[in-house]
């Protein structure tokens, strides 16, 4: 399958390094009976969401959870994941797949840190207002897990919904990451690696991010998926039927310019303001809403 980190690495230009403060391994002593043989079952907690794009019993990964091993959860629109390996604190592998509930060598689920939520919520400074004619799937990658992105937003036609946006005591500091589907794509067919058959999943057009820091600085970005444009996409000459843009809610918070993609109007991995272009040479353009100002994400048909 093709992926590319190099978006989620350039998030970096967002955000300062974090460090994440939570309660050692020791402390994982709540238990709960969920057993299936040598795996543990999907226990649909507080906020959690069945995902049902692959096959791995409602886990928002790709196997069923298996005894020895954390399982990673998706939550529902606005909500992060709030379970993780407390003695991994940094973006590095393996330690980076370590999300979610652990399952005991008894077939127990954990929970790993014992004073966090399930699921909580995000900062609540970035949304997605869909002005399509078709419903849009946000798809948000699994981290800390194996950074597919299975975690579902469905934004209706003319509707509104919440992003998850993380802070600085989510894990590692690390910023939320998005596919975003072409309009029409159910969550179901787009949240899930995809492949040259269709620009879904992994090769949907358009990428955003977003994140806070201790100042109530919201950081977002849009850009172009450099899988997408690689030399062996069947899409990489073919401008997509639809556009996105990104705006502050209060201009008088807002450093940068309104960024948009609009290939019927910029052309194909062009950006209208302030773009810049990673190694990979996918455009991609930040706004920064300060003094928890929020920042709007639209989509658009073109």
């Amino acid at each position: 399958m093709a992926f590319s980190v190099s978006f989620i690495h350039s998030m970096a230009v967002l955000v300062l390094p974090f460090f994440v403060s939570c309660a050692p391994l020791s402390n994982r002593h709540e238990h709960h009976m969920h057993k299936r043989g040598g795996t543990c079952s999907f226990p649909n907690y507080d906020g959690m969401v069945d995902i049902t794009a692959v096959d791995a019993g409602g886990w928002a990964q790709d196997s069923f959870c298996e005894a020895g091993h954390y399982c990673q959860y998706a939550c529902q629109p606005g909500y992060l994941m709030g379970q993780w390996n407390p003695e991994v604190t940094s973006y590095s592998y393996p330690g980076s797949q370590d999300g979610g509930l652990y399952c005991n060598d008894n077939g127990e689920l954990e929970k790993p840190i014992s004073q966090n939520d399930y699921c909580y919520k995000g900062k609540g400074t970035a949304s997605v207002n869909n002005q399509a004619s078709q419903n849009v799937a946000f798809c948000q990658t699994v981290l800390p897990g194996n950074e597919e992105m299975l975690i579902p937003t469905n934004v209706d036609a003319s509707s509104s919904e919440d992003l998850a946006v993380p802070g600085t005591d989510y894990w590692a500091g690390t910023a939320a990451h998005f596919y975003i589907n072409p309009p029409g794509v159910s969550v179901e067919e787009g949240c899930k690696w995809g492949s040259t058959a269709n620009p879904y999943g992994n090769w949907s057009p358009y990428v955003a991010g977003a994140n806070m820091d201790d100042s109530g600085n919201t950081y977002a970005k849009i850009g172009w998926n450099p899988v997408y444009l690689e030399d062996s996409s069947p899409f990489k000459s073919t401008n997509p039927s639809f556009g996105i843009r990104m705006k502050c809610a209060d201009s008088s918070k807002c450093n940068g310019d309104t960024c948009e993609i609009n290939p019927s109007k910029y052309g194909l991995n062009k950006v209208s303001a302030g773009g810049q272009s990673d190694s990979d040479g996918a455009a991609w353009c930040v706004l920064t809403a300060t003094d928890n100002a929020a920042i709007t994400f639209e989509v658009f048909d073109v």
